[in-house]
């Protein structure tokens, strides 16, 4: 019997619809025929050890992109493998311990004193296009984790998909950074009933990667624009930020 994946879920269920039947099967899998780390390629996988104290121990900090925008870790090296397999590959394993590390990375943008009042994570919406291809919605994935990992540490916290697109885009690799602004200016808008669900919650946009910035501007255009203006922006990596070495290389052991 195949190993049922996010791309066969049926496109009417939840993210987490059949989470719990494929989780239980995959570790199974792994039982039988252990895959390697997706982050270094060691054993132990599909996130080993050392890969998983990289992200524990990853430090979120300030990305110029917006004010109050703050990146846990570089996107590079281990960090960079696993988002991939996350995003492409469908490892949907590793959504617990990555959006362990974008809730870090949420409570550094925020600060003490304001990640203690009701927050609602609003992640940057995929195009419908690419939810399609992969299987599932990452971003949202990872922000409905996050959103987990705070409440575990006594926050009121929730995760809503606020935001859809309002037209095509085109692929943002290669474009320059203008461009990359420009493609996106006024893509976003925001869904009926936000405001219902953002009631008496601080907001937080929240992405997988920053590059330029463009995705997390967009973002808080949007939600701006409608009198839901976001407290913070937060990510698990940002391209090119200064950080600690990136980790194990693959097939380091």
């Amino acid at each position: 019997m195949p190993l049922p994946t996010a791309r066969s879920r049926r496109r009417s269920d939840p993210p987490s619809a059949r989470d719990p039947l494929t989780h239980a099967l995959s570790g199974l899998l792994d039982v039988l025929l252990p895959a390697p780390c997706a982050g270094c390629g060691a054993g132990g996988g599909p996130l080993c050890r050392a890969c998983r104290h990289l992200l524990a121990t990853a430090r979120p900090g300030p990305c110029a992109v917006l004010p109050r925008a703050h990146a846990a870790a570089p996107y590079d090296g281990a960090v960079r493998r696993l988002l991939l397999a996350h995003k492409e590959r469908g490892a949907l394993r590793l959504a617990g311990p990555l959006g362990d590390t974008l809730a870090r990375a949420v409570r550094t943008a925020l600060g003490p004193q304001e990640e203690r009042a009701p927050l609602l994570l609003v992640p940057v919406p995929s195009a419908r296009a690419a939810v399609r291809a992969r299987g599932h919605d990452p971003t949202l994935r990872l922000a409905l984790a996050a959103a987990r990992a705070l409440r575990r540490e006594g926050l009121d916290a929730r995760a809503a998909a606020l935001l859809g697109h309002t037209r095509p885009v085109a692929d943002q690799s290669g474009l320059s950074a203008a461009d990359r602004h420009r493609n996106l200016h006024g893509a976003l808008t925001v869904r009926p009933g936000a405001h219902r669900r953002a009631a008496g919650r601080r907001t937080v946009v929240v992405d997988d990667l920053v590059t330029t910035g463009a995705s997390l501007v967009e973002a808080a255009r949007a939600l701006s624009a409608v009198g839901l203006r976001p407290g913070a922006a937060a990510t698990v990596a940002a391209a090119g930020r200064p950080g600690p070495v990136p980790g194990p290389r693959p097939g380091d052991r």
